[in-house]
C-alpha cells in the first residue's frame, strides 16, 4: 500500500495557551430523559387493539372524504381539517384527486380569474385558493382591486384570506395588499371576538400556516378542533389516536439516536460543541414525521448532528492550523489519516467515517449506492470546504462583499448537506436525477438557505461577534453599503419576504422533482421560523418556545 504523504500537523494535544474563541454553550437541558424507550409505559398507545381501531376509524374518515357534498365549502373545510390535524398522509391520493377536480372545474387557463365575491363568499374563495396553491396548482390571484371595508365584518373570511395571502409569489400585489389589510383588521378585531375565535385569530397571526411546521400545527389543532363549527368526532378521535401512535415511533427513534450519541461520548470528548441531540432530532421531525420515513429520519439526524459539531469546531474551538489539517484529511478520506490529527479531532473523523461507511453498506444492499456518495460529497467536500473558507476569512481578517459572503454562507448554514441527506432514505421518489437537481443548487434551495442564513445572522450576530467569529451578513452589508444596523434589518427582512415568495413560486407546477421532495426544503425553512421565533436563537439557547414545542410532540400524549 502506498503510504500517505506526511501532513504538517500541530501538537496532538491542544495547547492550553492557544486563544480559542470558545462559546461556552449552554449544556444539554434534557439529560437522559429520552435515552430509554419503554412502550410498556404507554401500552394503550401501541396495542394491537388500538391499531385495529385506527384502521376502522381511517376507513370511516375515508368514506366521509369521498362522500358527495352539497356545499363546496364543506368539502374544503374537511380537507383543511384533515391536513391541519396531521393525518393527510393517509389520504394523499384521495385529497389530490378532489382538489384536481376542483381545479379542473374552476380554472381552465392561467388567464382565468377567481369568481367575483358576489357569486362566491370570500371564505370559500380564499380557502380553495390556499389548498390548491399548497397542492402546487398555478392558479391566478384575484385582481378585483381594493378590498371593501365591508369585509371587516367577515372575520372567518378575513382569516382565510390572511392564510391565503402567505401563498403569494412575486408580482401579486393584490395578495400583498390582502396580507396588510387582513393583518391590520384581524389584530384590531381580536379584543371584540368570542374567546374561541379570538384564540384562532391570535394563533394564526403568530403562526401562519405556510410558515408553521405541520406537526406543531397538528398538536395545536387537536386541542382546538372540537371548538370549530366543522368539528367531527370520528375525525378527531382518529387524529388523536394516530398522533399518539406516531409519537411512540418518534420516541423509539430518539431513544436509538440518544444511545448512539451517548456511546460516542461527544459531550465529554468535544465539550466545546453544543450538545443538542434532542433539538436536532426535533429539527428533523419537522422535515418529515410520517412513519414511512423513519429510517430517513435516523440517517438525517446523525448527519445533522455532525453538521452541528463541525460548525462549532470550525467556529468555536479549532485553530486555523488544526482546521487546515482536518479539512485536508477529510478530502483524502482515508481512515489512516486519523493518526495524524490532533487528539480531539480523532473521534469526529472516525464517526464521520463510520456513518458514511454504514450508509454505503445499507444503500449498496438496496442498489442505491449513489445516494451515500451524494450525501458524503455534500458534507465532506462542499460543506467542510465552505467552513474552511470562512475560517480563512477569520484568520486573514477579511471582510467579504455580501455576494462573496453569501456564496459561501449558502453552504455553511448546513441546509445544502442536510437537504441532500434528507433524500437518502425516501424511497423511489429520490432518484439520481433528484440528487443531481439538489447539487445544481436550485432556486427553492437557495431561498431556504437565504431564510436560514439571514435569520440566523440577524439573531446571533451580537453574541457571535463578542466571542470572536467570522463576519456575518450584517457586518458585510453595513461595510459594503455604508448603512446603519437598522437599515440592514429592514433590507434583510425584505429579502426574507422575497425568499418566501421564491419558495412559493418554485412549488407551483413542479416538474423536476416530486412535490414531496420540495416539501423537505419548505419544512427546513419552516423550522427556522420556529427555532428563531421572537428574535431568539432557540438552538444555541433553548427557550420557552422550543421547550414547549418539544414537550408537546415528544413528551405529552394527546388526551383521548
Amino acid at each position: 500500500m502506498t503510504s500517505l504523504p506526511t501532513l504538517a500537523i500541530p501538537a496532538q494535544c491542544p495547547n492550553p495557551a492557544v486563544n480559542r474563541p470558545i462559546a461556552n454553550f449552554r449544556p444539554n437541558m434534557w439529560g437522559d430523559q429520552f435515552l430509554v424507550y419503554g412502550p410498556e409505559e404507554r401500552p394503550m398507545q401501541t396495542s394491537s387493539e388500538n391499531l385495529e381501531q385506527l384502521q376502522r376509524l381511517k376507513e370511516q374518515v375515508r368514506k366521509m372524504l369521498m362522500a358527495p357534498f352539497d356545499e363546496t365549502l364543506e368539502k374544503l373545510e374537511l380537507i383543511d381539517a384533515i391536513q391541519r390535524l396531521g393525518v393527510a398522509y393517509h389520504f394523499e391520493s384521495e385529497i389530490d384527486g378532489i382538489l384536481q377536480q376542483m381545479y379542473d372545474s374552476n380554472y381552465h387557463s392561467e388567464d382565468d380569474q377567481l369568481e367575483d365575491h358576489d357569486k362566491v363568499d370570500l371564505r370559500t374563495i380564499a380557502l380553495r385558493f390556499r389548498l390548491l396553491r399548497q397542492k402546487g396548482c398555478k392558479i391566478p390571484s384575484d385582481s378585483e382591486g381594493k378590498f371593501k371595508e365591508s369585509l371587516i365584518q367577515d372575520v372567518e373570511g378575513m382569516l382565510q384570506l390572511y392564510e391565503a395571502s402567505h401563498m403569494r409569489v412575486h408580482g401579486e400585489d393584490i395578495l400583498e395588499e390582502a396580507l396588510n389589510f387582513t393583518t391590520t383588521h384581524l389584530e384590531s378585531a381580536v379584543t371584540n371576538l368570542s374567546p374561541p375565535l379570538a384564540a384562532r385569530v391570535s394563533h394564526a397571526i403568530r403562526w401562519p400556516l405556510r410558515k408553521c411546521l405541520p406537526r406543531i400545527e397538528a398538536r395545536h389543532y387537536l386541542s382546538t378542533f372540537q371548538k370549530n363549527a366543522s368539528y367531527d368526532e370520528v375525525l378527531l378521535k382518529f387524529a388523536k389516536l394516530d398522533f399518539n401512535i406516531l409519537q411512540q415511533l418518534h420516541l423509539k427513534e430518539l431513544s436509538l439516536i440518544s444511545k448512539w450519541w451517548k456511546d460516542l461520548d461527544f459531550p465529554t470528548q468535544l465539550s466545546f460543541a453544543r450538545d443538542r441531540v434532542v433539538e436536532v432530532y426535533f429539527w428533523i421531525l419537522g422535515v418529515y414525521f410520517e412513519p414511512q420515513y423513519s429510517n430517513a429520519r435516523v440517517i438525517l439526524t446523525k448527519i445533522s448532528l455532525m453538521i452541528s459539531v463541525l460548525d462549532d469546531m470550525f467556529d468555536a474551538y479549532g485553530t486555523f492550523e488544526e482546521l487546515e489539517v482536518f479539512t485536508d484529511a477529510l478530502q483524502r478520506w482515508d481512515i489512516n489519516c486519523v493518526d495524524q490529527l490532533p487528539e480531539y479531532m480523532k473521534c469526529l473523523y472516525r464517526t464521520l467515517w463510520n456513518i458514511f461507511k454504514e450508509l454505503e453498506e445499507e444503500m449498496s444492499k438496496e442498489g442505491k449506492l449513489y445516494r451515500a456518495h451524494y450525501a458524503k460529497q455534500a458534507l465532506i467536500n462542499r460543506h467542510v470546504q465552505a467552513l474552511f473558507a470562512e475560517a480563512k476569512w477569520f484568520k486573514e481578517n477579511h471582510m467579504p462583499t455580501v455576494e462573496e459572503y453569501m456564496s459561501v454562507a449558502h453552504i455553511t448554514c448546513g441546509y445544502f448537506a442536510a437537504t441532500t441527506a434528507s433524500f437518502v432514505g425516501m424511497g423511489d421518489i429520490a432518484t439520481k436525477e433528484a440528487f443531481d437537481w439538489v447539487f445544481s443548487f436550485p432556486k427553492v434551495l437557495r431561498a431556504a438557505t437565504t431564510i436560514f442564513r439571514l435569520t440566523d445572522d440577524l439573531v446571533t450576530n451580537e453574541f457571535e461577534q463578542k466571542r470572536g467569529h467570522v463576519v456575518s451578513a450584517v457586518e458585510c452589508y453595513m461595510k459594503q453599503h455604508g448603512v446603519s444596523r437598522q437599515q440592514v434589518d429592514e433590507e434583510f427582512h425584505k429579502q426574507l419576504m422575497d425568499a418566501w415568495k421564491d419558495t412559493n413560486q418554485e412549488c407551483l407546477n413542479p416538474m423536476q422533482v416530486p412535490m414531496r421532495l420540495l416539501m423537505n426544503i419548505l419544512n427546513f425553512a419552516r423550522v427556522v421560523e420556529l427555532f428563531y421565533k421572537d428574535g431568539l436563537d432557540g438552538y444555541t439557547h433553548p427557550g420557552k418556545v422550543l421547550t414547549e414545542s418539544v414537550t408537546s410532540l415528544l413528551v405529552d400524549p394527546v388526551p383521548i
